[in-house]
């Protein structure tokens, strides 16, 4: 079994635990409808209206409301 050759520093470790906190949140960028206010991932149909590069591309059907 490996067994380490000497004691990991507290700062050693700590500094190779940090890189998760570094990671950044996805960029989103603004649908390509004129009409449509939603922010969606870049390179992808918008899941509100159904549009792509500046096309629609996608019939969306409307969620009906339970009362």
């Amino acid at each position: 079994m490996a067994v380490p050759k000497k004691k990991v520093s507290k700062a050693r470790r700590d500094k190779r635990r940090s890189n998760n906190s570094k990671m950044s949140a996805p960029a989103l960028v603004k649908c390509s409808n004129p009409e449509c206010t939603e922010m969606i991932l870049p390179h992808r149909v918008c899941k509100v209206c159904g549009w792509y590069d500046g096309k629609k591309v996608l019939e969306v059907k409307k969620a009906e409301k339970k009362d």
